[in-house]
């Protein structure tokens, strides 16, 4: 059989080095080096790193690109932000959030992200952003996996309706459970949202990802909850715990105790950088806490790590550009994980972890695995968080979807190159 696509002398992200790639009919067929194979199209990655596409599990992409709507965050807070969405929601329409997802997709596409998690606002009896993204997913299933999550933004039980309609989306075909009860009016109506939830999935047979102590409070405590509801209920696997920010404020004899309890239930963590590290820590005047939960000390201890963009444009966050190379980097810098093997752990985080954090079938390099990968401007994990490298060739089921030129500055310097790229400046 001929081959669809061969890539010469890629770097894998494990290391390997010199590998060519075969694919055929949508799948990897061989991965080794200096295979006798021919294609009808090879593409020479002279020693660049090809990796799986990126993955964010954690998006929200019926706000996205929305920024300005109705008005600005002023202070940049996270109830801010939630108070603002909540003056977007009725002025919303179906057409218009279609519209941002779509292009906000593109744009995820052409950075070489393959599947998102994206938490959709099930408190709106209309459930306009549900179906909305529903149709998006089937629009861009081609292209792009879209998971998505039920999630009662303003409280399970604070709003009068969240349950219903989380119910409700869930019988439309939305896949994940989720929920914030750091946000519910007590901690025991926080606890119990916890309880309840879990409970659904597990009589529904869903995944479960909570939004969980999204706060600089150290006693705020519901991943505690999760933990243990995830391992009462077997459901050890399927469940996240995205932002875990109190974890930041927390006791250190504490969290000595809750991190074993989060390993062993098999609950991920995952954090989200870029916006954690500005909601967080606004009431503090110096020192000045920055809310990333504790990311090296999650891994220590075997849980899983993903990072997720959050938001791109939109009331919580007013940068991002759909690039989780850009995530990956400032979690490196903010959490200080500048080690090479942490650093080669932060790649992960944005590849192979959150794809098992949303049991991705298929999804890696070796024979079998769907043909969906990128070749980037960078040698090895590491030059790709430092550079942010440019994503040159994007892969999905064997088929070219984007193409982006490395990067070229033209000099005009006495005695000096004519052009220089971030690569070969690095190496002289």
């Amino acid at each position: 059989m001929e081959a669809d696509l061969i890539i010469r002398d890629a770097t894998l992200p494990d290391g390997r080095s010199g590998c060519d790639i075969v694919i055929a009919e949508g799948l990897v067929q061989a991965v080794g080096p200096s295979i006798p194979a021919a294609a009808r199209e090879e593409l020479d990655a002279q020693g660049r790193l090809v990796s799986p596409p990126f993955v964010d599990c954690h998006f929200h992409m019926d706000a996205t690109l929305s920024l300005g709507l109705p008005r600005l965050n002023q202070s940049g807070t996270l109830l801010e932000g939630i108070a603002l969405w909540g003056e977007l929601k009725p002025l919303l329409t179906h057409e218009a959030v279609i519209e941002r997802a779509l292009n906000y997709c593109d744009l995820a596409v052409a950075r070489g992200i393959g599947a998102i998690r994206s938490h959709v606002d099930v408190c709106d009896d209309r459930l306009l952003g549900v179906e909305a993204l529903l149709e998006v997913k089937d629009r861009v299933a081609s292209y792009l996996d879209l998971q998505l999550v039920a999630f009662p933004q303003d409280g399970l039980y604070r709003d009068p309706t969240a349950r219903a309609n989380l119910l409700r989306a869930l019988d439309l075909g939305v896949e994940v459970v989720g929920g914030i009860p750091h946000f519910e009016r007590t901690m025991e109506d926080g606890r119990q949202s916890v309880v309840d939830l879990c409970e659904i999935a597990a009589e529904r047979g869903l995944l479960v990802d909570l939004h969980c102590d999204e706060s600089d409070d150290p006693h705020s405590r519901h991943i505690e909850t999760l933990a243990r509801e995830t391992e009462r209920l077997g459901l050890g696997g399927r469940v996240a715990g995205s932002h875990l920010t109190s974890m930041h404020s927390m006791d250190n004899y504490y969290v000595s105790k809750l991190l074993p309890l989060i390993a062993e239930a098999g609950v991920a963590a995952i954090a989200n950088p870029l916006i954690n590290i500005v909601i967080q820590g606004r009431h503090d005047t110096y020192p000045k806490r920055r809310g990333l939960t504790r990311i090296a000390e999650l891994q220590a201890a075997g849980v899983p790590v993903g990072f997720g963009h959050d938001c791109v444009m939109d009331p919580w966050y007013s940068l991002g550009s759909g690039d989780m190379l850009e995530v990956a980097h400032m979690a490196v810098h903010a959490a200080q994980l500048t080690s090479r093997e942490a650093m080669r752990a932060a790649f992960a985080a944005v590849t192979s972890v959150p794809a098992s954090i949303l049991g991705l079938d298929g999804y890696g390099l070796e024979p079998g695995c769907h043909a969906d990968l990128v070749l980037l401007d960078a040698e090895d994990p590491i030059e790709a968080i430092r550079l942010k490298a440019t994503r040159l060739v994007v892969v999905r089921r064997g088929r070219v979807i984007a193409e982006t030129a490395a990067p070229v500055s033209q000099l005009h310097l006495p005695d000096r190159p004519a052009s220089v790229s971030p690569r070969r400046a690095a190496r002289g």
